[in-house]
C-alpha cells in the first residue's frame, strides 16, 4: 500500500467525486479510477459505492479513511522530523492542547521563544485529555497539555502556574444565577452538561459518591459547543471559569462551585522521547520559563 495511493483515496473521500479529486490531484480520471480499483483489490473489499454523480464510502471505506489519515499524519511528521534534524533554527512542533485559560502561559512562552527561533511553526490540535494523549502516544504530537495529573510512569511533565476553578455556566434567567456559589445539593434534578473526563476524574473530588446522582443529560469535549447548548436552554454546564463569554449581551453567567474545585494543567511528553532539535530547544526553554513548576 503506497502513501501516494492513500493520498489519492483521501482526496476522493473528501471530494465525493473521482472527477473532482482528479482535478485537485492534477491527474487524469482514468488513472485515478485505476489506482482506486487496485487499492480495493489489494484490500479485498469495496471502498466506495459509486452513483451517477458522486460516490460515498462503504463501512470499509470509512475505516480506511480514519486509518489513512493517521498513517499520512505520521508519515508527514516523520518526513518533517528528518528534514529538521540539521535545522536548529526552525521546524514544526506539534502540540495537543486541552481547553483552559492557563494556555496563555504556553502561548506567551512560545511567543518569546519565536523571538530566538522565528522559523518555528507551532501546530496546535485541541481536544480533551483522552484525545491529546492518544495523539501523543501515536507519535502524532510532540507534547500534550492536559488538565489532569499525568501518569508518572510514562511521562515527564511541567506544571503550568495557577489552576482552573470549576463552576456552573447557566442562562441568566436560571434561578441558580441568584446564588454566589453552587453546592452539590443545588444541582439535584438540574440537567447538566459536562465532559466525560470531569465525570471520571474531577467531580468525584467535589461531591464524592453523589456524582452518580447528578442529572448528566449530555457530554462535551470542547467548551464552545457546550456553551451554545446552554444558551439554547438544554441545561447548565460544569466547566472552568473564564472560558465563557458572560458579558451582559451573552445571556450567560458563571457561578463557582462550593467547596472550591480546582484543576491544574500540565505539559507532558513521553519518557525517553527523541525530539527534533527545535522541539528539544522548546522544551528546554519551557523549563526555564517555569522553573518553580518543574517535576520533582
Amino acid at each position: 500500500m503506497e502513501l501516494r495511493v492513500l493520498r489519492y483515496f483521501i482526496e476522493v473521500a473528501r471530494e465525493g467525486s473521482i472527477t473532482g479529486a482528479a482535478k485537485m490531484l492534477h491527474i487524469s480520471q482514468p488513472t485515478l479510477s485505476k489506482q482506486l480499483k487496485e487499492l480495493e483489490a489489494e484490500l479485498g473489499c469495496r471502498l466506495f459505492v459509486r452513483g451517477n454523480y458522486n460516490i460515498r464510502l462503504t463501512e470499509e471505506g470509512i475505516l480506511l479513511r480514519k486509518r489513512a489519515e493517521d498513517i499520512l499524519d505520521m508519515a508527514d511528521k516523520t518526513i518533517g522530523e528528518f528534514q529538521s534534524l540539521n535545522d536548529v533554527t526552525g521546524g514544526d512542533v506539534r502540540i495537543g492542547c486541552a481547553e483552559s485559560r492557563l494556555i496563555h502561559h504556553l502561548a506567551n512562552a512560545i511567543k518569546n521563544f519565536r523571538l530566538q527561533y522565528p522559523r518555528l511553526r507551532f501546530l496546535i490540535t485541541s481536544g480533551d485529555t483522552r484525545v491529546v494523549v492518544s495523539d501523543l502516544e501515536q507519535g502524532l504530537s510532540d507534547f500534550a497539555v492536559i488538565v489532569e495529573p499525568p501518569d508518572l510512569t510514562k511521562y515527564n511533565y511541567l506544571a503550568l502556574p495557577g489552576g482552573d476553578t470549576w463552576g456552573l455556566l447557566m442562562r441568566t434567567d436560571n434561578p441558580l444565577s441568584q446564588k454566589t456559589a453552587i453546592c452539590p445539593k443545588d444541582l439535584q434534578g438540574i440537567p447538566l452538561i459536562t465532559s466525560p473526563q470531569s465525570i471520571r476524574a474531577d467531580l468525584p473530588r467535589w461531591c464524592g459518591e453523589a456524582v452518580d446522582q447528578l442529572n448528566i443529560v449530555g457530554t462535551i469535549n470542547l467548551f464552545y459547543n457546550g456553551s451554545v447548548f446552554v444558551r439554547e436552554g438544554l441545561g447548565c454546564m460544569l466547566v472552568f471559569n473564564q472560558l465563557a463569554d458572560v458579558s451582559p449581551e451573552s445571556g450567560l453567567c458563571f457561578r463557582p462551585l462550593s467547596p472550591k474545585l480546582e484543576t491544574k494543567m500540565y505539559i507532558i511528553w513521553k519518557k525517553y522521547q527523541v525530539f527534533t532539535p527545535i522541539a528539544e530547544r522548546l522544551i528546554d526553554f519551557l523549563k526555564e520559563q517555569f522553573p518553580d513548576f518543574l517535576q520533582p
